[in-house]
């Protein structure tokens, strides 16, 4: 007997809010810019003085929650009960996985961020600039801002979300993790004002990442041909247009064609570019340096999880190193999570608990951090060699703004092949951020619409169009008028918002684990 599937039609209340919000954004920043900055930077400020705290204890919730799931008896429970097939191949839901989270980051941060810490580590922690110590301290804190803490994030999440969607029976809401810890009541108009909050939050933390990208791509850009301008506007539309059009096409062919086929193909280039720089760069180095990091990194897991930097305020510092870093990631991946966890939650079906946290939590893990051992660790190794030079794009002498997006294209500069090695890396650059901004505004347009079920679970394409030309539009703005610092204060903004209901739900996800037969309703 066929059953009748709900009529789709657009959820107002969800998709209207946070639209007409980040619009009103996008305008004013346009119109006013200069007094638009002042208010989002005093909001920035204040959230950044008084509860970066917040991010951190959240972030490492997670990170306990994760481990304790992993050993927990709730591990054997299968997403979609006992007869559940899955979607897709581990290899395919590896890559996605890999592909539409820490991808995009690591292609810019992996080799700006420790030459970063390497020239101005924490002025409280009283370590030498350009030193042995301050090279540790640089790589230690890339698997810190780039392993176990971010996936933890998504995955505890994601996990709750799939159990509540498939094995709860609940809606395609983000109001419906939260039902073992307030009820079904919470999926009515709660569950829609959640929903509008953390579009909200996808898009600005989204706009933020693709801001990044589009500096990457135009930076490479220049790099090839010289009189394409490194910092242009219209380059800067151009480059966005093309992203958010490719990532429709692909959008528009479904979740098990144009992002698995994306995803798939990226991750086999990120491999083949990673065992490139291993070879072709300071191979005993990165193995040896890049063991003594994590060994740090482990030592140190608490400290450098929970470090707020809070003596740097007792200065009249208004901005510590902590919230200017590890507080600016943590608010960036918990802008992308609620909306991430509905996608990573959704291809989870017919997967074991343990196996979720295996390849949402544990694999990217200890990919991010063999990444950054090769990238991080190359470009350390030539600038305390001298091989290369890279102190004036971190910390420019004159003051001016750092050029960071242009780091990894010095450091290929230093490689064979180098003019292959930057075509093949913004190749990989762009095809990350298509699979990134495809996977979340196919997720952000099933959460806009109502009458979404498991056997259809598609929202329109007018939808996704619509959200993608939005985030463009806000990313293009931010880089526009505020650089670097802009792309920065919005991530915060959106964060704040998605970090409370993170905690909410990671509450919920250990009321599961406890007590999992309660909640369960399938077999």
């Amino acid at each position: 007997m066929n059953k009748t599937r709900p009529a789709k039609q657009l959820n107002h209340l969800v998709f209207w809010p946070p639209f007409l919000l980040l619009l009103l954004a996008v305008v004013a920043n346009i119109l006013v810019p200069e007094s638009f900055q002042a208010v989002t930077k005093l909001v920035n400020d204040w959230i950044l003085t008084n509860v970066g705290w917040f991010f951190s204890l959240v972030a490492f919730s997670s990170v306990l929650l994760c481990v304790a799931v992993c050993f927990s008896k709730f591990g054997q429970v299968r997403i979609g009960g006992s007869k559940a097939e899955p979607l897709m191949s581990y290899w395919n839901w590896f890559a996605i996985t890999i592909c539409t989270t820490i991808a995009v980051g690591i292609l810019l941060w992996a080799t700006a961020e420790p030459l970063t810490h390497y020239w101005t580590p924490p002025a409280s922690k009283n370590i030498p600039a350009s030193s042995p110590e301050s090279a540790s301290f640089a790589m230690s804190t890339m698997y810190l801002h780039w392993t176990f803490t971010p996936y933890a994030i998504y995955c505890a999440a994601s996990l709750m979300f799939a159990f509540a969607y498939y094995n709860m029976k609940q809606p395609f809401s983000l109001g419906s993790p939260l039902v073992p810890l307030f009820g079904e009541r919470v999926t009515t108009m709660t569950g829609s004002f959640i929903d509008a909050i953390c579009l909200y939050s996808l898009v600005a933390g989204m706009a933020a990442t693709l801001g990044g990208g589009i500096l990457i791509i135009s930076g490479g850009l220049n790099y090839l041909i010289p009189t394409i301008p490194e910092k242009s506007p219209l380059i800067w539309a151009l480059i966005a247009g093309l992203i958010i059009a490719t990532f429709i096409i692909s959008s528009a062919t479904g979740l098990l064609k144009g992002i698995r086929i994306l995803s798939t193909i990226n991750t086999y280039a990120l491999i083949a570019l990673a065992i490139f720089v291993f070879i072709a760069g300071p191979t005993i180095f990165i193995l040896g340096f890049g063991l003594e990091s994590f060994g740090i990194y482990l030592t140190k897991f608490f400290e450098m999880n929970l470090f707020a930097d809070s003596m740097a305020s007792l200065d009249g510092e208004s901005k510590s190193w902590s919230r200017g870093w590890t507080i600016f990631y943590w608010a960036v991946w918990m802008a992308w999570t609620p909306i991430t966890a509905c996608f990573l939650g959704r291809i989870c079906y017919g997967r074991t608990v343990r196996q979720i946290m295996m390849v949402n939590f544990v694999l990217p893990s200890l990919f991010g951090a063999a990444w950054m051992a090769i990238f991080s660790g190359t470009a350390l190794h030539m600038e305390m060699t001298e091989l290369a030079s890279f102190g004036d794009l971190v910390n420019p002498p004159d003051g001016s703004k750092p050029k960071l997006e242009t780091v990894s294209y010095a450091m290929f500069e230093q490689l064979p092949l180098s003019v292959l090695l930057v075509v093949f890396y913004l190749g990989s650059t762009f095809v990350c951020f298509v699979t990134s901004a495809d996977s979340n505004t196919t997720a952000m347009a099933a959460i806009s619409t109502e009458g979404i079920t498991p056997e259809s679970s598609e929202g329109g394409l007018a939808v996704k169009i619509a959200w993608g030309v939005i985030m463009g539009a806000v990313a293009w703005v931010m880089i526009s008028f505020a650089d670097i610092e802009g792309i920065k204060i919005i991530s915060i903004l959106g964060g704040f918002p998605a970090a409370i209901l993170i905690l909410l739900v990671n509450i919920s996800l250990l009321r599961v684990v406890l007590n999992y037969k309660k909640f369960n309703r399938v077999d």
